[in-house]
């Protein structure tokens, strides 16, 4: 695994460096020491795994995952445990509190391990689409002091609201800086379908289509929310679903 140290203190990255190199299933590929280098990184070198600082000075680390598209596994290092909580929230992978105990880094390694074998992820096939996000990919969500990692499968639908979307999935419905035209280039469109002008829906949560007014499509998620399709549009849908 890949893996990339982001912390502002050079003596904490070389700290960490140290814990880690007899890990050899976890490769140090570089380090950063602020928000803005780390994102330059993070697109050069495609790390699988982020050790991650929460407090720096500019950005910090949630605003860091805030900027990012595609989101690696992350691993928390901070000497702030105030902040434990929150990371939870986030559902990181682990959480380090500095200065790290080769003990407790232990206990990390063995859950990235674990969840290595468990999740076997599919290689990006190399296409045209390549620079397509996957189903399997996640995305970092912040809505005011909540925070979330969501893997792009379990968002049922996109909900544009003037220039912020909001995203369902679970019982959450936060709202991200984001336009509704942007997501639909960046989606995957065999699993997205665009819906209309205010709506991107994930075609794997259908739970049931209707036929609707003027030859439309009235959908229903499986959490619950009702789309109308325009009769155009139910072309395309019908096409994709073999309808």
């Amino acid at each position: 695994m890949r893996a990339l140290i982001i912390d502002d203190e050079r003596l904490a990255r070389q700290e960490l460096k140290s814990l880690l190199a007899p890990y050899h299933e976890v490769e140090v590929v570089g380090e950063c020491a602020n928000a803005d280098s780390a994102v330059l990184k993070i697109a050069e070198l495609q790390p699988d795994l982020l050790f991650l600082d929460i407090q720096m000075p500019g950005k910090n680390g949630f605003d860091l995952l805030q900027d990012l598209e595609q989101v690696p596994e992350v691993v928390f290092v901070t000497a702030y445990d105030e902040h434990a909580l929150r990371a939870f929230e986030v559902n990181a992978l682990d959480y380090l509190l500095k200065p790290v105990q080769a003990q407790r880094l232990a206990e990390t390694i063995r859950k990235i391990t674990t969840r290595e074998k468990a999740e076997i992820k599919e290689s990006s096939p190399v296409n045209s689409q390549a620079e397509l996000l996957r189903e399997t990919d996640q995305v970092f969500v912040k809505d005011g002091e909540k925070c979330w990692f969501v893997k792009l499968e379990d968002i049922r639908l996109f909900e544009s609201e003037g220039n912020y979307v909001r995203i369902f999935f679970q019982t959450n419905h936060p709202l991200i800086l984001r336009s509704l035209n942007y997501l639909d280039e960046r989606l995957d469109p065999k699993v997205f379908f665009r819906a209309s002008r205010k709506h991107i829906l994930n075609l794997r949560w259908i739970e049931k289509v209707e036929n609707w007014f003027n030859g439309g499509l009235m959908v229903t998620l499986r959490g619950g929310e009702k789309v109308e399709i325009s009769r155009r549009q139910a072309s395309r849908l019908k096409e994709m679903m073999s309808l």
